[in-house]
């Protein structure tokens, strides 16, 4: 797999440049600057990028602003998005456009090497990856608003994994339970929070997001 790095931090950098490498995958380039993101994610044209939200000149968001133009031209483009916190508003304008192959997570994942990994192989296939953290953040402040109430514990555990990009059987793996009871709760939580059920994995996730960000 042939990853393009946009990541100002030289340490973090060539951390993630050694860690790919010694996960058989190439590094296509690296750019340190917001400016460069662009002219070379056209040339090298790689199978993911992988995109500080923040980046020189102005360290606000130029790594995401990248990402967005990146995915304008190359609407294919894979992107993972890291973020040193929480915020709701950079995921959810990342995961706005309906695109397949997204993905944003908070920088100490990095060190979570498989999961790390595993994230950034599912946004490649055209999966979603969404920081657990970013998860709790938008369901803690989606709580007393109705039927978000009415979700079982177990429920609210099958939600919180969907809105990760997890697919029935990591969920079942997960929980310790058998896919077809993935399958009944899932279609309870939809059947609960008035989405429609779908069995794209993108879709659903994108779903459970529009709702917990009401």
């Amino acid at each position: 797999m042939r990853v393009v790095i946009a990541e100002d931090n030289a340490l973090l950098r060539e951390g993630l440049v050694l860690l790919l490498g010694s996960a058989g995958h190439e590094v296509a380039g690296v750019a340190a600057t917001g400016p460069e993101v662009l002219p070379l994610l056209l040339e090298q044209r790689p199978d993911v990028a992988v995109l500080d939200v923040r980046l020189p000149p102005g360290f606000r968001d130029e790594g995401l602003r990248a990402a967005l133009d990146a995915r304008r031209k190359l609407p294919a483009l894979p992107v993972l998005v890291l973020s040193q916190y929480v915020e709701e508003t950079y995921a959810a304008e990342l995961l706005g456009g309906g695109a397949h192959g997204v993905g944003y997570l908070l920088k100490d994942r990095v060190g979570r090497v498989d999961e790390f990994l595993e994230a950034l192989e599912r946004v490649a296939a055209g999966g979603t990856a969404l920081d657990p953290e970013v998860v709790t953040e938008l369901m803690s402040r989606s709580r007393g608003k109705g039927p978000l109430d009415s979700l079982t514990p177990r429920e609210q555990e099958v939600l919180r994994l969907m809105a990760e990009g997890r697919d029935n059987a990591t969920i079942a793996k997960a929980l310790v339970i058998t896919e077809r009871s993935v399958h009944k709760h899932i279609g309870n939580v939809f059947a609960k929070l008035g989405l429609p059920p779908s069995d794209s994995g993108h879709r659903r996730v994108l779903a459970v997001l529009a709702y917990l960000k009401r």
